[in-house]
């Protein structure tokens, strides 16, 4: 079902998903007035435990569906496996943004890489791994190469790098030999991404272009505006506003890219708020969230402005090694604003909260917050 009509508050609105980025998105959404009902089969889910109504069961329950149906006035994910076919049994009934078609494109690379190249957009070469025969063989210049997993991949989970035709076939092996693709390795200049808003009438409002830096796979610093030319910056804007209009695309899109050689790569994209959008929160006169709802709600979307200069810094669980952090440390720091997400136990690897330091000028924001990362014991 999909409609034009303004959602004003208090209508409940649904979230599936109850990580930190459902939790933003409640935090928003009450923040202007609505009430939230989130479906999470994790009873400590942090979005769970601040909603309105926490449906604690499986995403293709029956009758929490019907429950979502029948009370949500629309509803919206934060991430991208949740199953279409949940999605398009919601839309029936109620508003659904994103549409769940761009969610069973973003939540499988092979239809994301297709879907990108088929766009006229550039991405790297690659080639589709289906069974053994498809892999190359060693003299091909796909070499060095990451294969990755079709599905259910992310923060360099599910991916292995391959300099020859034996070790794609073990790394393959190792995989169960699911679906993958095979991506060739490039000498990267540094990576981007840009977050945007579009709403059902194709209005596009994209924040500024964020530059990342990654540690074991997984996002760690996000520096705002990026620091690459002007040319890089406004392209990616360019390239991701082409990528949602070619996905017909309603909601909130993070799009990533590798910059190569001074050229611009899609690397992937997340049809939901992204890692590198948390600046927004603190940053700018609009964040992500709030834009989530707005687009979910029907709502004009709000000014994506950049209001100060800003550098988002992640915090894992490895930095609980010994104990609970020295958050007085980070709470000294005046300019700095820190994020815990409320998740049930620090494990390593897994996103636990950020901070982001906010000032006039980018030297200062990049200087403070590598001192704050040193505090935490981040990448010591």
């Amino acid at each position: 079902m999909s409609s034009n009509a303004l959602i004003l508050p208090p209508a409940m609105l649904g979230m599936l998903g109850g990580g930190q980025l459902g939790r933003f998105f409640v935090i928003a959404a009450h923040e202007m007035g609505y009430r939230v009902t989130v479906l999470d089969p994790d009873k400590n889910s942090p979005a769970g435990k601040i909603a309105d109504v926490h449906l604690c069961a499986d995403y293709a329950d029956q009758a929490a569906l019907e429950k979502m149906a029948q009370t949500c006035a629309a509803v919206t994910t934060e991430f991208e496996n949740v199953p279409a076919s949940t999605m398009e049994y919601l839309a029936q009934a109620t508003v659904v943004r994103p549409a769940a078609q761009s969610v069973a494109i973003a939540q499988h690379r092979v239809l994301e890489k297709n879907f990108i190249r088929d766009a006229g957009l550039p991405v790297a070469p690659f080639v589709v791994v289906n069974q053994v025969s498809d892999i190359p063989a060693d003299d091909d210049a796909i070499y060095p190469a990451i294969l990755k997993v079709a599905r259910f991949g992310y923060d360099g989970k599910g991916q292995a790098r391959v300099k020859s035709q034996a070790e794609a076939v073990a790394a393959f092996a190792s995989f169960k030999q699911e679906v993958c693709v095979l991506e060739k390795m490039l000498s990267l200049d540094y990576e981007v991404s840009v977050v945007l808003a579009r709403d059902a009438e194709g209005k596009i409002a994209p924040f500024p272009t964020a530059e990342n830096q990654h540690l074991n796979g997984i996002l760690d610093v996000s520096i705002v505006p990026a620091r690459g030319s002007e040319i890089i910056k406004s392209r990616a804007q360019q390239l991701a506003i082409k990528l949602a209009e070619k996905l017909d695309y309603v909601g909130v899109l993070g799009v990533e890219f590798f910059v190569c050689d001074g050229e611009l790569l899609v690397n992937e994209m997340a049809p939901r708020p992204h890692n590198s959008g948390h600046y927004t929160i603190d940053a700018c006169i609009t964040n992500q969230f709030e834009q989530q709802v707005r687009v979910l709600a029907g709502l004009p979307l709000g000014d994506a402005r950049l209001h100060s200069q800003a550098v988002m810094v992640n915090i894992l669980g490895d930095v609980w090694k010994d104990g609970e952090p020295e958050w007085d440390q980070l709470f000294a720091r005046t300019a700095l604003k820190l994020h815990l997400y409320g998740k049930h136990e620090p494990r390593p690897g897994r996103k636990m909260g950020h901070f982001t330091v906010v000032t006039d000028k980018a030297e200062t924001a990049l200087s403070q917050a590598m001192t704050a990362r040193a505090v935490l014991g981040i990448g010591v």
